[in-house]
């Protein structure tokens, strides 16, 4: 998360962020592209004391418009 932190540093507020998402496991060949378009802490389901949630800082990223494809088997 540090290299996130720093390479965004200097981004101004405004600039749009895409996402290459892999294919598959280590495909970045045919990667889709998203953009980032929130970033919040979600309280997600703790892993220590049962029942004390823990918080999370999550991306959320959603297809460029135009790109959605539909999922066929």
């Amino acid at each position: 998360m540090a290299r996130l932190r720093e390479a965004l540093a200097d981004v101004p507020d405004e600039t749009p962020i895409h996402i290459g998402v892999a294919d598959g496991p280590g495909d970045f060949e045919g990667y889709g592209e998203y953009v980032l378009v929130d970033a919040e802490p979600v309280e997600m389901e703790g892993h220590g004391d049962p029942g004390t949630p823990e918080v999370r800082f999550t991306l959320f990223a959603d297809a460029l418009a135009g790109a959605y494809h539909l999922d066929v088997d």
